[in-house]
């Protein structure tokens, strides 16, 4: 049975492709979805791709992880900044995390230059557009195959 990455977005990320596009890019989270399942396959792994407007659902579904997928993927969006309570949830799942971002947040404003979850990532990805997703999958699946 193949391994799982568990690709996890965060607020307002239902909207990519739609919201600032000069900021975000005009891919949305199901292309991004259809990008980085094609690319798992190919490392013989799986994706499980989920997004929530609400933290504690985030939360719940790291708990879940712990069971259930080898690496995730997580993309917090406006969470990254504020969010203790991610990162703690983060603290307690045993397998590699990577963070991304779509926008290059240390070249925007000084507050989202801050994130609580790279204090847990074992990668943080920033400012390679919807791509970043993709550079995330295969350095998981390099990860996952040490």
């Amino acid at each position: 049975m193949p391994q799982t990455i568990l690709i996890l977005n965060g607020p307002n990320l239902n909207l990519l492709g739609q919201r600032e596009p000069e900021i975000y890019g005009h891919e949305t989270l199901d292309d991004v979805a259809r990008a980085c399942t094609e690319l798992a396959q190919g490392l013989g792994l799986e994706t499980d791709l989920r997004q929530s407007n609400h933290e504690g659902q985030l939360i719940d579904w790291i708990h879940a992880a712990r069971e259930t997928a080898a690496g995730i993927i997580l993309n917090p969006g406006g969470l990254t900044h504020t969010s203790v309570v991610l990162l703690d949830a983060l603290n307690v799942y045993d397998g590699p995390v990577i963070e991304v971002h779509v926008s290059q947040i240390h070249k925007r404003e000084a507050f989202r230059h801050h994130s609580y979850v790279s204090l847990r990532a074992d990668a943080v990805l920033a400012g390679f557009g919807v791509q970043g997703y993709m550079l995330a999958t295969r350095h998981m699946g390099h990860l996952l195959a040490r």
